[in-house]
């Protein structure tokens, strides 16, 4: 597979290829947090559907991104306003791509325009380092709503990047010459 890819914003038209991404990637690339209990696996499932992912898509409260390879969808990731990343998933196929990587960076950046200063997420155990290599910070063990346990991570974000009205400014945490 070639590891060229695209970040874009999600549109509602995704919802149904990212739907089918999401469902693989928990069955298969999660299998080892999942461990085929049916009443783990159907909770985690239950509301990954089409018109529940085409919802969150268009909601102007979350900021969905997909990264695609010649029309087929690699990953997506899910922002919202509050500060979560409530989805980041990747097709097995693709992990270890750095799609994953580019997903995060793009909803951080879109999480420094919207003046967001740290960031959270429920991880599955076996995702947990990829998140830390990413520099989020594992917080300790927390149930998902769906009954797994999670690892609860977080994020600080500075203003890198930032370069708008102000941003030297806003750098400066004293009145020192330096």
């Amino acid at each position: 597979m070639s590891t060229r890819f695209d970040i874009r914003k999600a549109v509602s038209g995704d919802a149904s290829a990212a739907c089918a991404l999401l469902r693989r990637s928990i069955e298969i690339g999660c299998k080892a947090d999942h461990q085929d209990r049916p009443a783990v696996l159907d909770a985690w499932l239950g509301n990954k559907t089409t018109a529940n992912v085409a919802t969150w898509f268009s909601s102007p409260s979350n900021h969905a991104l997909v990264a695609e390879c010649g029309g087929e969808l690699l990953g997506l990731c899910l922002l919202t306003q509050a500060g979560k990343l409530a989805l980041c998933y990747v097709a097995p196929e693709a992990l270890g791509s750095g799609v994953g990587r580019a997903l995060i960076a793009a909803a951080e950046a879109q999480a420094r325009a919207w003046s967001i200063t740290k960031l959270h997420l429920h991880s599955p155990p076996s995702a947990s380092a990829f998140f830390e290599r990413q520099g989020y910070v594992n917080a300790g063990k927390d149930k998902s709503c769906w009954g797994l346990e999670c690892d609860l991570l977080w994020k600080p974000l500075d203003a890198a990047g930032d370069t708008g009205p102000g941003a030297a400014a806003r750098k400066r945490f004293c009145n020192c010459s330096g």
